[in-house]
């Protein structure tokens, strides 16, 4: 199994960027489930994307609005 940190040198290495980088490290699951999310952000379909994280919300107990209005306000 190879070393996550050791995989991140390299593609930093390479000059990619963090969103570059971040594709390639996700790709590589052996999660179909995770595989197809990858597919529907490559592609852009938000809309699918977002359905996804509303399904994984609601599974939880968590409403998927406060959720995403908490994660952005760390970006302001």
């Amino acid at each position: 199994m190879s070393n996550p940190i050791e995989n991140i040198k390299l593609l930093i290495g390479k000059n990619e960027t963090p969103q570059q980088i971040t594709q390639q490290l996700l790709s590589n699951t052996p999660n179909p489930i995770f595989n197809n999310l990858i597919k529907m952000a490559q592609s852009g379909d938000s809309k699918g994307v977002e359905n996804f994280a509303r399904n994984i919300c609601k599974e939880r107990g968590k409403d998927f609005d406060k959720e995403f209005s908490e994660f952005m306000s760390n970006f302001k």
